[in-house]
């Protein structure tokens, strides 16, 4: 009932949105004499304001049309390259020098609220050096109940598929959350005798071990059980949504816990952001625009895929612990013997504390020293783990590095693990 509560009140406001815009536009208008004036500008800030705090934002672009390499600008196409109907593997294909040379480089963004934009300058530091995909997870509210379900476990197999697509030699970066799945992924695939698990893998900020220095999100998932999870946070998608009728978790529950954290922060950046239009300072406004253009703009989740994840990562802890499925299938890290595994933490996230991604090591036995690297990056947080200018300066030529020293590597013979045929 309070997804509905939540549409009528974005409809009710409808006609509030239409005016203030129309009372933006006026006072901002250059024909408007008003609009040089301090008044006339506080006028329209206030519109655009209220404009842009009551409505709802849709997904975002990539938008990114070339890349540089070697000093030479190259064209980017964005492309579709494998879908299912919770998610589009996207291709950013470059038409220039070393496109097809590179090392193949699978992105996996997080279904945690956000969009795969998010890692928009992620792509874009990586794309001078691979041949770079990333998943594009659909909203739940946009799926049709008819489409089926997605769990954790269907996660796992669309990582698997998309590595099948992409072939042998591919490597794969996990961004927060993803880092379980992925970590999942390779050891049932190298337990399998699957040649097409990549050549290497790299987590960064994600929960393998959030039993290592809890952060808030941890102890909340701790200190209540999944029925509290399932009974305060999982609704309904309301009609005329395509997704009518599908059980999720709201993403505008999820901005408002993510808003939640840091609420003094957001309330100081839009009190600025309106003395900015009030001073006609228009590059610090539209930086403004910019960055809650992609934060405010989230996305369902499915309620399975988010309570079977709460309970497996956050809850019981099933992977370190031994005592994770995928299935019917037990998930050994000690079978990950080829893949190069390297881990990424910030010295200040509040939200996959460190060691938590660390722990994969401890995890992952039987992986070579030569072929295993952690990296610690000091003064940042969560978003600077894969964003930012210390991610540009120190992290990428580190992953970079280890992705070029485990490229052309010749896999182990491995021996594939008897399982049932009924699974």
């Amino acid at each position: 009932m309070f997804y509905q509560l939540y549409e009528m009140n974005h409809a009710a406001l409808q006609p509030f949105r239409v005016y203030a815009d129309a009372v933006r536009f006026f006072y901002s208008n250059p024909l408007n004499p008003l609009s040089r004036t301090p008044w006339g500008r506080s006028v329209a800030a206030a519109a655009e304001l209220f404009e842009r705090t009551t409505r709802r934002y849709g997904k975002p672009e990539f938008g990114i049309v070339s890349t540089e390499i070697d000093g030479k600008e190259v064209p980017v196409v964005e492309k579709t390259v494998w879908s299912r109907p919770f998610c589009n593997l996207l291709h950013f294909e470059k038409h220039g020098p070393r496109g097809h040379s590179e090392p193949k480089l699978l992105m996996v963004a997080p279904i945690s609220g956000h969009y795969a934009t998010l890692l928009r300058g992620t792509v874009e530091a990586m794309l001078p050096h691979a041949d770079v995909y990333i998943t594009d997870w659909v909203d739940a509210r946009m799926v049709p109940l008819a489409k089926g379900h997605f769990d954790l476990d269907d996660y796992i197999e669309y990582v698997i598929e998309m590595l099948h697509v992409l072939g042998e030699g591919t490597h794969v970066m996990a961004v927060c959350q993803p880092s379980v799945p992925v970590f999942a992924a390779s050891a049932l695939m190298e337990a399998r005798g699957d040649r097409f698990a990549p050549a290497s893998m790299v987590l960064m900020g994600g929960p393998i071990d959030t039993r290592s220095n809890p952060t808030a999100v941890n102890k909340l998932a701790e200190a209540h059980g999944i029925e509290w999870f399932r009974d305060n946070v999982i609704m309904q998608v309301p009609w005329p949504h395509p997704g009518f009728m599908r059980e999720v978790y709201p993403g505008f529950l999820q901005l408002s816990g993510f808003m939640s954290m840091n609420l003094d922060r957001h309330i100081i950046a839009h009190k600025d952001f309106f003395m900015h239009l009030v001073k006609d300072d228009g590059d610090s406004a539209e930086k403004h625009r910019e960055f809650y253009d992609e934060y405010l703009a989230v996305m369902d989740l499915t309620a399975e895929f988010y309570l079977q994840t709460v309970e497996t990562v956050f809850i019981e802890h099933r992977l370190p612990l031994g005592r994770m499925m995928h299935r019917a299938e037990p998930v050994d890290p000690s079978a990950i013997r080829n893949v190069a595994l390297m881990t990424v933490e910030g010295e200040n996230d509040d939200i996959s504390g460190l060691g938590q991604t660390k722990a994969a090591h401890r995890l992952a036995t039987n992986i070579p020293d030569h072929m295993r690297e952690h990296y610690m990056q000091k003064k940042v947080g969560h978003y600077g783990v894969f964003n930012g200018s210390r991610f540009r300066a120190e992290i990428v030529p580190r992953i970079v590095d280890f992705i070029t020293a485990n490229s052309g590597r010749k896999r182990a013979a491995s021996r594939p693990r008897l399982v049932s045929s009924t699974r």
